[in-house]
């Protein structure tokens, strides 16, 4: 059997029509664009924003912010031609499984695993900080040995406790949490944005794009790859700023792809996938540029703090109440990303499981919620444990790595499936392939080649378990492997 076997697009989409196996379709475009929303804007907006303004770009950082968007937006147009075409949960696992074979299927799926997982768990503790903050500054002081950063950090493990009981309840009961919870953080961003607008300072805006400077080499394992292997040296400010300043918001953006997802769960995917795609990203963009517009408007950009970049500008004019604002639309943000993230890393081990990748039995979907309740609780309790044991640090790059990984694929995958199933319907089409699916591929390992070296390391030893997983058990069990007759479901048990 060969390691590139292909699933057809047909029979993924007749599995998703097995009674063990189905989720229920309830989601429309205005709950994908809300779902897309909820994951991209998250902590970013009040912390990278800043951080990035301060170290690379100035107030040319509004800038950096159109170019990683039209970087994003490329594969945003790949990931919303495969969406429409093979409306099945997984994301770029089950695009590539179609079109790039088995083998690249499973590290893609194993990929996505980490990025989510990971992912929702940084950011857990990343919601337990700002919870900390937004409880102190109304006078409850939580305890020490409880709190973010001790041995056991109880906020992170309530949360995701939480947002896993609500997962489980059902999509359409967790997209209306989600919707309450966007509409909160979008109002809070709104209402920073036009009260920050009094404030800015034209004289704050000159120079646009600051000179360029070269900095200190980083060295050893976090050395950029790009810097070991091609001795480029990194550069702020200056036009070559604009650049590495895009290179940092571009994960600002990360999120979006979740929305694949969720395809097999949504009324009419051909219409309303790449609409809930490439909306929230529009919608994103349009909010971090006001967001960057405001920050180095109202403070000069040498003296943005890049830790607490907005609230401490509002504390510069005397609005220092407003950071209770920030921190609770932080708040309000950050548990959106983490439901959203758990949704999809739920979405994707189902359809792994489905196609017996996995333990086909973990998969099975609940009667009543109509959703994988055995991957959701396993998954939720994993995440909790680890935001709430784990220093999690310099990890948070494996989330990236991991979805630049998936981009790229994704890019590629779009040529070949194009190549050998012209006769697909695409209710959405990516414009000038090859060329801009090869672009955005390009983007995305140029943006992989800027991630540090023990990132990579990390990455290859995480995929290194993923391959011995995948012939021990995955090679042998899986659909395509002709072990088990088409339509048989081994290893169900009633719930």
């Amino acid at each position: 059997m060969s390691l590139m076997r292909t699933k057809p697009v047909e029979q993924s989409i007749r599995e998703t029509d097995e009674p063990e196996y189905q989720l229920k379709k309830r989601l429309s475009a205005l709950d994908l664009t809300v779902f897309g929303v909820g994951v991209v804007i998250g902590a970013g907006i009040f912390t990278v924003t800043g951080r990035a303004a301060q170290q690379y770009a100035g107030p040319s950082i509004i800038i950096s912010f159109v170019v990683g968007a039209i970087c994003c937006g490329l594969a945003a147009l790949c990931y919303a031609e495969f969406a429409s075409t093979v409306p099945v949960s997984g994301s770029a696992y089950t695009f590539s499984y179609a079109s790039l074979g088995e083998l690249v299927a499973w590290i893609i799926g194993w990929d996505l695993l980490l990025e989510l997982m990971l992912g929702a768990s940084v950011v857990a503790q990343g919601w337990s900080q700002y919870a900390d903050l937004f409880l102190g500054q109304l006078g409850f002081n939580w305890p020490d040995n409880l709190a973010s950063g001790s041995h056991f950090d109880l906020l992170a493990f309530l949360l995701v406790a939480a947002v896993t009981a609500v997962v489980s309840l059902g999509i359409k009961e967790s997209m209306r949490v989600n919707l309450v919870l966007v509409g909160i953080k979008v109002f809070i961003v709104l209402f920073v944005i036009i009260a920050g607008l009094g404030y800015v300072k034209a004289a704050n805006y000159s120079p646009f794009i600051p000179p360029a400077k070269s900095t200190e080499a980083s060295t050893g394992l976090t050395a950029p790859l790009i810097q070991v292997l091609f001795g480029i040296q990194p550069v702020t400010f200056g036009i070559l700023g604009i650049v590495t300043g895009a290179s940092i918001v571009f994960f600002a953006y990360i999120g979006f792809d979740v929305v694949a997802t969720t395809a097999e769960e949504a009324k009419n995917p051909q219409r309303d996938l790449p609409i809930g795609i490439i909306a929230s990203l529009v919608i994103c963009t349009l909010l971090y540029m006001g967001v960057a517009a405001v920050i180095t408007g109202m403070v000069p950009y040498d003296q943005i703090d890049p830790k607490a970049a907005l609230a401490s500008a509002f504390e510069s004019v005397g609005k220092g109440g407003y950071a209770t604002l920030i921190a609770a639309g932080a708040v309000a943000g950050l548990t959106t990303v983490i439901m959203t993230l758990l949704i999809g890393a739920t979405r994707v081990v189902f359809a792994m499981s489905r196609d017996w990748l996995l333990p086909p039995g973990i998969g099975r979907t609940h009667p009543k919620t109509g959703t994988p309740l055995r991957i959701t609780i396993t998954l939720g309790l994993v995440i909790a444990l680890v935001a709430s044991l784990t220093p999690i640090g310099k990890l948070e790059e494996m989330v990236n790595i991991g979805t630049l990984a998936a981009f790229t694929l994704v890019s590629i995958a779009v040529i070949v499936l194009r190549r050998n199933r012209p006769d697909l319907k695409r209710a959405f089409r990516v414009p000038f392939v090859p060329v801009l699916p090869i672009i955005s591929a390009l983007v995305c390992l140029y943006l992989m080649l800027n991630l540090s070296v023990e990132t990579w390391l990390r990455f290859v030893v995480w995929m290194a378990l993923g391959f011995v997983i995948y012939f021990a058990y995955s090679y042998r069990n899986s659909r395509l492997s002709g072990r088990a007759k088409e339509g048989e479901v081994p290893s169900m048990t009633s719930t």
